[in-house]
This record gives structure tokens, C-alpha cells and sequence, in this order.
């Protein structure tokens, strides 16, 4: 077993999402604990306001279950250049949280403002290249990342990672490659998401660990059912609509290699942080069951 290795779980495994949805999520002293009874060692932020914004408080609520703070996901709708400035204030508002509460280490995870393109949402899952940004779009988004970036980094020395999402403008193979290749590496890296990758057309998540190794400085596990990805194809269901149905399983159920990916990151002495999350809709499954079930198959291979 390679302790360097360290395993966390995030809200979104609770329903904690960054959409407007219907139906209650869990509260987060509740998602907290169970994070900390299945065997987790740390946590995301989850949406602004679901944790204490005092970071004595969130210090103390994450410190007395012995988890650490690694992250926060922060959507920005990168692709309207009008929305750069409130970006750059948002994420400076979460950095100066994590900061002030102890976690001078965690990243901000910066990703689209997913879900609230139709075209994208609607058809998440199976975008062909038309349905992606232009080259002078994606210069906007790219600037917009970047500024964000430098933001972060000069304020409180923290780093940012773009995380790649179905329902987004990066979710295929192809539009990671064009951001990647249009931002600084050494300002932007990359929040590999596993699950993401395969629901967005990737096949082999380990030919991006392979490409882009040196921008990957965060790992979500997230695994995939191709079997769902089939439905969502033939019945045109959105990206909600493919969440709903277990488009992301529990680990070991899809078809993921996670043993692969494991010896992967063994090999290139990774010691950094893997954020198990498999996203479920407000109120929908067991998420304590899965979270105990998903953290037992990483021990299972030896994580």
C-alpha cells in the first residue's frame, strides 16, 4: 500500500452540487461525519455557504473529524468574458476561506459554469466538434482561467486547477488539449476527473496521465457505466437525466481501470491527494453506503 497516497471524498458524492436543483441535499455536519466514519481523510469545500464562511468555524468543524480541506470547486462561466471579474472575486473569496482557516495547501477547482449552456447539458455525453467553442471563443476562456489563476496565485500563493465536466465547454478529449495547449502550464494545471473523461468520449483515462502528466496536480476517481452512456445515446437524455440513471457508478462497478491508474501513480511517486466522487442528484441512493462501499474497493487494490 503506498501511504503517500491520500484517499478524500467530496459533498457532491452527497448531492451537494453546484446546480439549482429540486429536492434536499444533506446538511454538512452530517456529510462531514459520514465522510469521516467511511474512512476518508479529507474533504472539498462544496458549493460557497454549505460549509462555515468563518474559518475558525469551518477550521474547527473539519479538525474535530481529523479530515483535512484539499480543495473547492469553483464554476465560472469562463466563456463570457464579462463574467472574468466576478470570477476572479469568487475565487479569491474561497482562497482567502481556505487560507484563513489553515489550508494554505488546497487548490481551487476551477471548472465551467456547468450545466446552464442548453446545447452542452442537452447533449453531455455526445458533443461533436461544431458543438465546441471557436478558436477566438476559446482565447476568452482560456484568458479568463488564466487571470483567475494569477489572482489566486498572488494573493495567497494558492494553485488552480481546471476541472474538465460533461455539461461544460471542456469535456471532450479534444477541447482539454485546446485549453491545455492555449494556458501557461505553469499557472493552470489540470484536475483530472476519471469519470468525466469517459463520459466525454475519452477511452483510456491512463493516455492523459501519460500526456499530460506534469499539469496533473489533482485526481478525482469517478467511474463510468457505459452501459448508461448506451441509454443516454438512443434516448437523448441531458446530463441530469444521465446523473439520475448511474451514468457514474460506484468504483469497481464501471468500466474504469482503477488498478491501472493505481500502479500509475505508484510509478510516478504521486503523493498527492485522490478525491473519490460519484455524483448523485439531491436526495437520490445511500450516499453513506456508496461512500463506505467505494472507499472499501480502494482498499480493495490497495489505496
Amino acid at each position: 500500500m503506498n501511504s503517500e497516497i491520500k484517499i478524500a471524498n467530496a459533498p457532491c458524492s452527497w448531492g451537494v452540487l453546484e446546480f439549482e436543483l429540486e429536492g434536499k441535499s444533506a446538511g454538512y455536519q452530517q456529510v462531514l461525519d459520514e465522510i469521516a466514519e467511511t474512512g476518508y481523510a479529507g474533504t472539498e469545500l462544496g458549493d460557497w455557504g454549505f460549509m462555515p464562511t468563518n474559518p475558525q468555524e469551518l477550521n474547527k468543524e473539519i479538525a474535530n473529524r481529523k479530515l483535512d480541506l484539499l480543495g473547492a470547486f469553483v464554476p465560472v462561466a469562463l466563456a463570457n468574458e464579462a463574467a472574468h471579474e466576478e470570477g476572479v472575486q469568487k475565487a479569491l473569496d474561497v482562497a482567502e476561506l481556505m487560507s484563513n482557516a489553515g489550508y494554505k495547501d488546497a487548490f481551487i477547482v476551477l471548472a465551467d459554469d456547468n450545466g446552464t449552456v442548453k446545447k452542452r447539458t442537452e447533449n453531455a455525453g455526445r458533443i461533436t466538434a461544431e458543438q465546441s467553442l471557436s478558436p477566438e471563443q476559446m482565447k476568452i476562456f482560456a484568458s479568463g482561467a488564466e487571470k483567475i489563476s494569477q489572482a489566486v496565485k498572488d494573493k495567497f500563493g494558492m494553485r488552480t486547477v481546471f476541472h474538465h465536466h460533461c455539461a461544460g465547454y471542456i469535456e471532450t478529449p479534444a477541447e482539454i488539449d485546446t485549453l491545455l495547449n492555449a494556458t501557461d502550464p505553469e499557472l493552470l494545471g489540470l484536475c483530472f476527473d476519471t469519470g468525466h473523461y469517459r463520459f466525454g468520449g475519452g477511452k483510456n483515462p491512463l493516455d492523459v496521465l501519460e500526456k499530460y502528466w506534469d499539469r496533473i496536480w489533482h485526481m478525482h476517481f469517478k467511474d463510468f457505466a457505459p452501459q448508461v452512456a448506451e441509454q443516454s445515446i438512443k434516448n437523448k437524455w441531458d446530463y441530469f437525466e444521465s446523473v439520475k440513471n448511474g451514468v457514474f457508478c460506484e468504483l469497481g462497478k464501471g468500466d474504469v481501470d482503477f488498478i491501472a491508474i493505481k500502479d500509475f501513480l505508484n510509478k510516478k511517486n504521486y503523493k498527492g491527494w485522490i478525491v473519490v466522487e460519484q455524483d448523485v442528484l439531491p436526495g437520490m441512493g445511500n450516499p453513506k453506503q456508496c461512500a463506505q462501499n467505494n472507499r472499501s474497493y480502494l482498499q480493495s487494490i490497495g489505496l
